[in-house]
């Protein structure tokens, strides 16, 4: 009975490192990226046995989205540092007599050219336009993405940017990771302060963005979406359980707009419930698309977030 059971011991043991190397291995994958030209996807379909077995023990290799410059508005490209030595390519379309300048940041494994769409809604409602790859996302540098933690510093050095040109009056607008991320850069930096803030489907925190993920791959969230999350943070240098947009959004005092879209499998109504309810903005609104997913709400619902964009930064 007792070599049964020390047997057994050894075998849960062994099961419990193997899916934190597992673990460590996803973790590591999900946060890095590299060039197009070195990474070679190959369908599941096509995958062969051992391909199969090392995408499921080890992970696989995610190629940077290449930026494909389809803004059909006269801008400026330029490259900006930011503190932790990282260089940053934006776009700037100015507009003469602009109301001010918006900011707009993409979601994770995207770019700028993702928030054409809704750059080209701004600039059309009267305001400037800029727009910036994220570290590790299309023609910044670096491959190492923290899902919002460090690429605060990016939406700081990017407010610096518009701020030397003299614009008294920024928006902010983030989707996803743009979204928790600007929460992030306010509550670690004080001298942001943009006059409103536009976030839609920010997650709640990075255990509850693992999960997402988890749920989009119809895996169970436990207990990969904990040991994905303590490896993603110790790879990474940083607690991760403490990288929480939802907390963040008490340091938030300035006018907020929130949007998430009912059909969001990615992003719970309980994560934004809990952003919504600690934003320490008097002036805040929360505004559900209950035909709309993880996705463009501008793209699938145009009237209605062009009816409260408009709405919200034409409030006084």
């Amino acid at each position: 009975m007792k070599k049964l059971l020390k047997g057994i011991g050894w075998l849960l043991l062994s099961l419990f490192a193997l899916l934190n190397v597992m673990a460590a291995f996803h973790a590591y994958k999900f946060t890095h990226f590299y060039p197009p030209n070195q990474v070679v996807i190959t369908p599941p379909e096509k995958m062969s046995f051992f391909q199969k077995t090392s995408a499921i023990l080890f992970g696989i290799d995610f190629p940077s989205k290449p930026t494909v410059d389809s803004f059909h508005l006269a801008h400026q490209t330029f490259v900006i540092n930011t503190t932790d030595g990282q260089k940053l390519e934006g776009w700037y379309a100015k507009k003469d007599t602009a109301k001010g300048t918006v900011i707009l940041f993409h979601g994770h494994a995207g770019n700028k050219d993702g928030v054409i769409r809704e750059a080209m809604a701004f600039y059309h409602l009267g305001y400037a336009v800029c727009m910036v790859d994220f570290r590790a996302h299309g023609n910044s540098s670096g491959n190492v993405c923290t899902i919002g933690y460090n690429e605060a510093a990016d939406v700081k050095a990017t407010v610096d940017f518009v701020k030397a040109k003299g614009e008294k009056n920024i928006v902010l607008w983030g989707v996803s990771l743009g979204a928790a991320t600007i929460l992030k850069a306010m509550a670690d930096y004080k001298d942001i302060q943009p006059s409103n803030i536009i976030i839609e489907m920010s997650f709640g925190s990075l255990n509850d963005a693992v999960k997402g993920r988890l749920r989009m791959m119809q895996l169970p969230e436990q207990p990969l979406s904990t040991l994905l999350t303590f490896w993603g943070g110790l790879e990474q240098g940083f607690w991760a359980f403490n990288h929480k947009p939802y907390e963040y959004a008490r340091q938030v005092h300035t006018p907020v707009l929130l949007q998430w879209g009912h059909i969001d499998k990615r992003v719970s109504e309980t994560e934004t419930n809990a952003i919504f309810q600690n934003l320490a903005s008097t002036q805040k609104k929360l505004v559900i698309y209950e035909k709309s997913g993880h996705e463009s709400l501008l793209k699938n619902e145009p009237e209605k977030w062009l009816e409260t964009v408009t709405g919200f930064l034409n409030e006084k």
